[in-house]
């Protein structure tokens, strides 16, 4: 997997990473990771990326980290790990 580059968010870690054909456009929020992946092809260039990460867009991220931690605590609580 090659990195491409850093796209800055005061949120998210987020890096864009080429491999396979794809890009592939990695967002973390502290333990939990988010991965999307988008054909070479459907793209004219890695500089269109940003352009996908939208306030709606990563809103949705937003809430997708925040119900992984609640089901990640959850596990831990019902197997008394946590």
């Amino acid at each position: 997997m090659r990195f491409v580059q850093d796209i800055p968010h005061t949120q998210f870690r987020i890096g864009l990473y080429a491999w396979n054909g794809k890009y592939i456009v990695k967002i973390e929020a502290g333990p939990y990771e988010q991965t999307y992946k988008v054909s070479e092809m459907d793209l004219l260039t890695p500089d269109a990326v940003p352009t996908l990460l939208d306030d709606d867009f990563l809103t949705k991220v937003t809430v997708r980290f925040q119900e992984m931690d609640t089901d990640w605590q959850a596990t831990g609580e019902r197997n008394n790990v946590f």
